[in-house]
């Protein structure tokens, strides 16, 4: 019997691993990418729903707002109106620009030690000179003046001028804070501009009434005289006894006349709403160039 060699069989080789393609790879990184980027747009989109969806239910439970009535708006406005501070009145500034400037002035009367004749005076340089109105002191001996703070002092008299029934006086001794007045100009009131008037009527200390210029370039002619006075200012504030020789202001506290005189038919001294007052011009006028 033959033999045959014995021969060793090998087991077929597995067969090579087939690669997907490259474009297969490629396919699914681009797939990939278009998830990823889906995604995000995906989150971003719920972010918004959701913000807004929490709008619309708050929008859905808020209240609605209240309308408001013209009752409400009145009662708005009235409280306004209560709590706020209402600025103070022309004539009150006024006053405060100038009382410190005003002095009471007392005329001691020959023949009756008891009797005075009282005026009123503006201080009007840093030296103290009052300007006021000649009546007031023509006839006395001796002249007392009491300044706004409480300082008194006797004055005589620097310069007159009686057709203008205008006076100069000098006191001997001053206070410690005097404040002269601030002279303004006639040349510029109208009928109808503000006339205030403080002075000392029937010695009431610095009493203030307030009016209106009720003409200019008035004539007066004095019933005790007999002398006319011309080119004065006419006003309606009220004015009376112991007023004559203050000032007449304008709106700003400057002083545009002197009171001068009153108007009464009925020949009393009493106010019936017609008062003059010699314009500061022709006051500086008649003052020229005095001693002092």
């Amino acid at each position: 019997m033959r033999s045959y060699p014995y021969r060793r069989i090998e087991p077929p080789s597995p067969p090579p691993e087939e690669k997907p393609p490259a474009r297969f790879i490629a396919w699914r990184l681009r797939v990939k990418r278009l998830y990823d980027r889906s995604r995000a747009v995906l989150l971003v989109l719920l972010g918004v729903l959701i913000a807004l969806t929490a709008m619309f239910a708050y929008d859905a439970t808020k209240p609605p707002p209240q309308r408001l009535t013209q009752r409400d708006i009145n009662a708005a406005v009235a409280r306004a109106l209560a709590s706020a501070t209402p600025p103070p009145s022309i004539a009150s500034q006024v006053y405060e620009v100038i009382a410190p400037s005003l002095v009471r002035i007392e005329a001691n009367i020959p023949g009756d030690d008891k009797k005075v004749s009282t005026g009123t005076g503006t201080v009007i340089d840093d030296l103290g000179h009052i300007l006021s109105s000649w009546h007031i002191v023509e006839k006395s001996t001796r002249i007392q003046v009491t300044f706004y703070d409480g300082t008194e002092s006797e004055a005589v008299i620097v310069a007159k001028e009686p057709e203008n029934d205008l006076v100069v006086l000098r006191p001997k001794l001053l206070p410690d804070n005097l404040m002269p007045a601030t002279l303004g100009s006639s040349g510029a009131l109208s009928v109808g501009d503000d006339a205030i008037v403080v002075g000392n009527p029937f010695g009431i200390r610095n009493s203030l009434s307030a009016g209106v210029i009720s003409g200019l370039n008035r004539n007066f002619k004095s019933p005790k005289t007999g002398a006319t006075l011309k080119n004065l200012i006419q006003f309606d504030a009220a004015v009376n006894p112991g007023n004559s020789g203050g000032p007449l202001l304008n709106r700003y506290g400057e002083v545009v006349g002197i009171v001068t005189a009153l108007l009464n038919p009925t020949d009393q001294e009493v106010f019936i709403g017609i008062g003059f007052a010699v314009t500061i011009e022709t006051a500086a006028a008649a003052m020229g160039s005095p001693e002092y």
